[in-house]
């Protein structure tokens, strides 16, 4: 006999069984060997020597040996973003998303990139001397904004290096986008040639969020935070910070991108396809993780000039704008071990929710909808379950009239499924299958942004938070209890009052779930409980014949 109840502990072994695997193999998986020594110390990557068709060498830090002068704040300001470049570095120190709440202060905007965890997009040059993310550049000015009827802003640094060495790193802000185009126009005022390397880098400080719903690390059910690398040879590879511990990551590629993800938002260096590049990402010296990619322009002639581009996605994980930004950002969203049945389901979600507008009626629709495709193995499962019931009082009186020989008593009810009919493990097999969905939704519930701060109705002003008068957990303890009196009993009394506790028992994992996912959970039981009582009215009539036997 499976029920609910047994479902749910079904699911919490899954997770369980998951995450021990992970321990263990994160623990056992071989070491990398270990990087070869390099120069640098600290966040420019270090100087290279590459053949002269190759690229730069992967960066490896940063150099730096004395603090750099300060710089000044450019604020830029679109429909979508609020954003501040320090002229130290002409780097993009502070990104607000205007459109996202802070978790833990709905009041203000979800600020991504900041000093908080050290989060900021740097670019410059590795040659000696820069200009790289140390150098003080100098702006056009100090406010930039989107006005009305404008579709861009672009802000303009100009900055100087070595030997003649000349940039202008221009930032390109995007109405109705989250995309920021940087691009490097490198002078060569020097006698000689020059073979600049530019390179694209995040630096952090490994900690997740303190405002990220802390919901989503229930039960084992962790999204990632860190640097994710996407090539057309490798796909999708996640960079963790504990690896990074132990050994530098490098790779090279003529495709893909380089992000730092983390729940329900990331931000991702987007070169140009067959573009030669240099991936690599480490722990510095000063306790920050850094992850950049080098390309070069090739080489530039004495007096000339030459542009490296680099597209910086850096914004909420919402599928439609991912897609749309390179190949395979969409990746970055984490549905999971079963990601292959989560896509589906969330494009479903989608698609009710564009019916309804509003996600929580979107999770009803796909609730009933998972509930009719899975109608037929259910039904089999309540079948199974009425005749156990049917049969209940004669299991009883077996177990009575054997207590002493236990051998007889399983031989003789082995007897009695035989001539009803009867698999006790019927009931097994059809929860067993519909046990993925529920662990894909649970994480498709999780990940996605769109249930960020998205209302249901009344008191639910967030499915992807816990239910703050706890209304939907109680209600789902209560559809729990009834379905459990609704089962047979088992024969045995201590499996009698195991089934009685177990409601309750697991009603407490319920007061720790999202409300979305306690909305799916409930309107499932109360469609099964409707489901098994409509098969139990139809055996019902069969229980005078089953009670003569």
């Amino acid at each position: 006999m499976m029920d609910t109840q047994r479902l749910i502990l079904l699911v919490i072994f899954s997770f369980s069984l998951l995450m021990l695997w992970e321990a263990w193999e994160k623990e056992k998986r071989p070491k990398p060997a270990p990087p070869a020594p390099s120069a640098a110390q600290q966040g420019v990557p270090a100087p290279a020597k590459p053949e002269p068709t190759a690229p730069a060498k992967t960066p490896a830090g940063v150099p730096a040996t004395e603090a750099p002068p300060a710089g000044e704040v450019v604020r830029v300001r679109t429909d979508l973003v609020a954003a501040e470049i320090d002229t130290r570095g002409g780097t993009l120190k502070r990104l607000e998303l205007l459109k996202h709440a802070d978790t833990a202060d709905p009041s203000r905007r979800f600020v991504l990139l900041g000093p908080e965890h050290k989060y900021e997009a740097q670019s410059g040059l590795i040659q000696e001397g820069g200009p790289n993310h140390l150098t003080v550049w100098k702006a056009s000015g100090n406010d930039f904004s989107l006005e009305s009827g404008q579709d861009t802003v672009q802000v303009r640094l100009t900055g100087e290096g070595r030997d003649g060495v000349a940039v202008e790193k221009v930032y390109t802000f995007t109405r109705n986008s989250y995309v920021v185009d940087v691009t490097l126009q490198i002078r060569n005022r020097g006698a000689a040639p020059l073979t600049p390397h530019a390179y694209f880098q995040f630096t952090h400080d490994g900690k997740a969020a303190a405002n990220v719903n802390a919901v989503a690390e229930t039960f084992g059910a962790q999204s990632f935070i860190g640097f994710a690398i996407y090539t057309a040879e490798k796909a999708y590879e996640k960079v963790h910070a504990s690896d990074l511990d132990k050994a530098k990551f490098e790779r090279r590629a003529d495709s893909g991108w380089l992000a730092f993800v983390q729940h329900y938002f990331v931000a991702a260096w987007l070169p140009p396809e067959k573009l030669a590049r240099d991936y690599g990402a480490l722990k510095r010296p000063d306790g920050l993780y850094s992850g950049n990619l080098v390309v070069s322009p090739g080489a530039i002639a004495a007096g000339g000039s030459g542009e490296v581009k680099a597209s910086l996605y850096a914004g909420p994980q919402e599928q439609r704008r991912l897609q749309a930004a390179a190949p395979g950002l969409d990746l970055v969203v984490d549905y999971g071990w079963l990601a292959i049945i989560a896509w589906p389901l969330f494009w479903l979600l989608e698609k009710f929710h564009a019916l309804s507008g509003n996600w929580g009626v979107a999770i009803i629709l796909l609730t009933v909808l998972i509930k009719l495709v899975f109608f037929p193995l259910s039904a089999a499962s309540y079948r199974s379950m009425a005749k156990m019931k049917l049969i209940t009082p004669r299991l009883t009186k077996l177990r009575e009239m054997y207590a002493h020989d236990r051998q007889k008593m399983n031989q003789a009810m082995m007897e009695l499924y035989k001539t009803e009919k009867i698999n006790p493990l019927g009931g097994c097999f059809p929860i067993l299958v519909q046990i993925p969905v529920f662990i894909a939704l649970y994480w498709v519930l999780l990940a996605a942004i769109e249930l960020r701060h998205a209302p249901f109705m009344l008191w639910i002003k967030d499915l992807s938070a816990l239910d703050p008068y706890y209304v939907l957990p109680i209600l789902m303890t209560a559809t729990m209890v009834l379905q459990t009196r609704m089962n047979p009993t088992p024969p045995d009394p201590v499996q009698a009052r195991v089934m009685q506790i177990m409601p309750f028992v697991f009603s407490i994992f319920f007061f720790f779930f999202p409300a979305g996912l306690v909305l799916y959970w409930l309107v499932n039981n109360i469609l099964s409980i409707t489901q098994q009582w409509q098969i139990q009215r139809m055996f019902d009539r069969d229980k005078p014949a089953h009670a003569k036997r």
